[in-house]
């Protein structure tokens, strides 16, 4: 009998290398797996984000982790210029939006000091090996009273919420995943949920990183939260 090649360990697919493949073997499912795993509320959360942003028509926006383009559409279709960043090109390949994207690194942006008016981020920042740095980086870029939003998943305050949602992540995530795409993966992406710092943490890192008027607002009854913040 063949010997089973264990699974690669969460921590493992968390370094950088790692997880740009994760996310070139995924991509030609990504766009299906996001409509599925939130029963179709994903599109709506990424509209709510860029409307947060309350900036108008005709503003830059940089989408961080773009992916295959969905906030970037988000984006365009509010009236608002976008371009897309990822590291992923795997990602960037399967992508659907019409707005210009360039493979890079979100922590080194390829734009010069406010060169943007606002930037988005969707469901990436668990990905990220640094926020704190990430935050400093997008304050680099934006202007003076520019606005970012930042969309990602959170655990429910509400004891039975928090616990319905992990029994949702942990094992109805990667048995849904392993279907339809890949379980490896769809192992790791519930999982690094635990690399996220706590809501009063990240609001600091963004205090920290340059903006005011912070806020956090949850959405998906707790299971998404949206944080924004004004360039000082």
């Amino acid at each position: 009998m063949a010997r089973l090649t264990p699974p690669p360990s969460v921590e493992a697919l968390h370094e950088a290398s790692e997880n740009r493949a994760m996310f070139d073997r995924i991509a030609h499912r990504y766009d299906l797996m996001n409509r599925v795993l939130t029963l179709g509320l994903n599109n709506a959360w990424r509209r709510r984000t860029v409307a947060a942003l309350g900036l108008p028509p005709g503003s830059l926006v940089v989408d961080l982790g773009c992916g295959t383009g969905d906030l970037c559409d988000a984006a365009q279709g509010a009236g608002l210029r976008c371009v897309g960043i990822d590291v992923a090109a795997g990602m960037l390949a399967h992508s659907h939006t019409s707005a210009p994207l360039v493979r890079a690194d979100i922590l080194h942006l390829p734009f010069a000091d406010g060169a943007a008016d606002g930037a988005v981020c969707g469901f990436a920042l668990r990905n990220v090996a640094d926020i704190a740095a990430c935050f400093h980086e997008a304050a680099r870029v934006i202007r003076p009273s520019g606005r970012v939003g930042f969309i990602e998943v959170a655990e429910p305050a509400n004891p039975l919420l928090r616990g319905a949602h992990h029994l949702y992540f942990r094992r109805v995530v990667p048995v849904v995943g392993g279907l339809l795409s890949d379980r490896d993966a769809y192992r790791y992406l519930p999982a690094s949920i635990s690399w996220l710092p706590s809501p009063s943490e990240l609001l600091g890192m963004l205090r920290d990183a340059g903006f005011s008027d912070v806020e956090r607002r949850s959405l998906g009854a707790g299971a998404v939260q949206l944080l924004t913040g004004t360039r000082t």
